[in-house]
């Protein structure tokens, strides 16, 4: 029998190596961390910062390299929102996950007007600072910060320039977690609003980036809800 698929969506700035963390408390699972052009293994590939072209970019992805089990998604902050569309998308094609897995990230509906993607270069460095996740490795070096900043402006226009409040719910089910550092988890109930399905939540202590803490925690979380969905 084989392993139900699990595919991870990067955050902003991310690759297909973002998740390896978590890689070996699910081993029950076939991983496949997808990634959105011009970084990583598609470094050669022009950059994308439209959301709906994001959007499908994953969804050719996650169609390639789906076979015939069981499959979840899993997608942090910017990745979290890329899920919920992805979703809608295989819904489509007849092909629903069993469940997403959304993190860092209170909804859809719950809008962020900062648009950090066109701040200037101090306001843009305090933002990543705040957020953390970005290494002061990169942050002080100039030369490196210069590579990625492309990269991470790209990602926040994705993230911020979104219409997926006007999308309708999906059939999956949605399984939310956010950090208790972060802003706005009092809203993460909005993500009930895009599922017809089941949707629970869970705070996790730390910030934006609690995932690289509680890798065991989030595997557990994901076996246990998975488990819930196909009984």
């Amino acid at each position: 029998m084989e392993k139900t698929q699990l595919f991870f969506i990067h955050f902003a700035g991310g690759n297909t190596y973002s998740f390896r963390f978590m890689y070996s408390f699910l081993k029950e699972f076939d991983i496949i961390s997808l990634e959105l052009p011009g970084r990583g293994k598609r470094i050669n590939e022009k950059l994308i910062s439209d959301f709906d072209a994001a959007a499908l970019d994953v969804y050719d992805q996650l169609r390639f390299k789906r076979n015939k089990s069981n499959y979840i998604i899993f997608g942090h902050s910017m990745g979290a929102s890329l899920a919920l569309r992805v979703a809608g998308l295989m819904e489509q094609k007849q092909d629903a996950p069993q469940s997403i897995f959304v993190s860092g990230n209170p909804g859809p509906g719950v809008q962020d007007s900062r648009n950090r993607y066109l701040m200037n270069h101090e306001d843009f460095v305090n933002e990543l600072k705040k957020l953390g996740g970005v290494s002061d490795e990169l942050l002080n070096n100039q030369e490196l910060f210069d590579f990625f900043e492309p990269i991470l402006r790209a990602d926040f226009e994705i993230a911020e320039r979104n219409e997926l409040a006007e999308d309708q719910p999906i059939a999956t089910p949605i399984y939310a977690m956010m950090g208790s550092d972060e802003g706005r988890i009092d809203e993460i109930t909005d993500w009930s609003r895009y599922t017809r399905s089941d949707f629970d939540y869970e705070i996790i202590e730390g910030d934006h980036f609690f995932i690289n803490n509680h890798a065991a925690k989030i595997a557990n979380i994901i076996k246990t809800r998975y488990d819930h969905v196909t009984l």
